[in-house]
């Protein structure tokens, strides 16, 4: 998942080696932290704000990215990944990334983007 991803950048920026440590900048719990990384619990807002900024990560493209994994409906999932093809064809710094982790995380447990993916396999 995407905010794995930025927990990652944000432990090498800062050369932690720990997610409490994490947690403590955050001003969160471990437990919040433990349930990010297992996709049960996820970041507010301003937490991804605070990740990407301290990490080098544009802070727009993770708003969408984050805003994308969380789509509940199929044809809401489609819309934003529309909208990401788009943001990787413009371009933009560190896009192709992002997109990966998407795509391969949170996105393709769900049944209706599994079954899509799969197609485009075959």
């Amino acid at each position: 998942m995407y905010e794995n991803y930025l927990l990652n950048e944000y432990l090498k920026k800062k050369n932690y080696v720990q997610d409490k440590q994490i947690a403590h900048d955050l001003g969160i719990s471990t437990q919040k932290i433990s349930g990010v990384r297992t996709g049960t619990r996820h970041l507010t807002e301003n937490e991804v704000l605070f990740l990407a900024k301290e990490s080098g990560v544009d802070t727009t493209l993770a708003m969408v990215v984050m805003a994308a994994s969380r789509s509940k409906t199929f044809e809401g999932q489609q819309a934003w990944k529309k909208l990401l093809e788009q943001l990787e064809k413009s371009g933009i710094k560190g896009f192709s990334m992002s997109y990966t982790a998407l795509v391969t995380g949170s996105l393709l447990y769900s049944t209706p983007i599994s079954k899509y993916v799969l197609c485009i396999l075959c």
